[in-house]
């Protein structure tokens, strides 16, 4: 039968000089010593055959704290998978609302477009649509530059007038 008193005395303080060599954190080692010497206590029945307990103390707390390092590597891992997945949902989120804003948005715009006059929705779209010049949109409308620059401030001015009147749609 093993004196667990007399061995964790004995052996406390190389353990934790040995085990300095893996980790630098005191409280984990201390941690890892004490699991050792517990599993050495529940196991003392079947570790009868063993020869030198000293080695096997070593080997154990190397072991032990390999295991710890695997466990803590997990669950980084898993905390990261967790981070991604909930970064995942939330941008899934942020472009199922984005979507719907947009949807939003152009279903209101084609509403003001629809209160223009014929004139105006044409020099709004080759303006903003085609991306026209204004002197391209004089030949094309058939007038000239002042009444192309009157006619795109008066269709601006009436779109404004149709989103102020439905502030809570857009």
């Amino acid at each position: 039968m093993i004196d667990f008193a007399h061995l964790y005395d004995k052996n406390i303080d190389n353990l934790f000089a040995f085990g300095s060599r893996f980790t630098t954190d005191r409280e984990l080692l201390k941690d890892c010593i004490h699991d050792v010497f517990v599993k050495l206590y529940l196991k003392r029945e079947s570790l009868d055959n063993v020869d030198n307990i000293e080695s096997y103390l070593y080997i154990s707390l190397r072991n032990r704290i390999n295991d710890e390092y695997r466990r803590n590597i997990h669950l980084c891992d898993n905390e990261i998978n967790d981070i991604s997945m909930r970064i995942k949902a939330e941008n899934e989120e942020f472009y199922s609302q984005r979507m719907e804003w947009q949807t939003t948005l152009t279903a209101n715009v084609e509403k003001f477009f629809e209160k223009l006059s014929p004139r105006q929705r044409q020099i709004i779209n080759l303006y903003y649509v085609e991306e026209r010049k204004y002197d391209d949109i004089c030949r094309i409308m058939g007038i000239n530059y002042q009444s192309v620059r009157n006619l795109m401030h008066r269709s601006i001015s009436r779109l404004r007038e149709c989103a102020a009147a439905m502030p809570a749609a857009i």
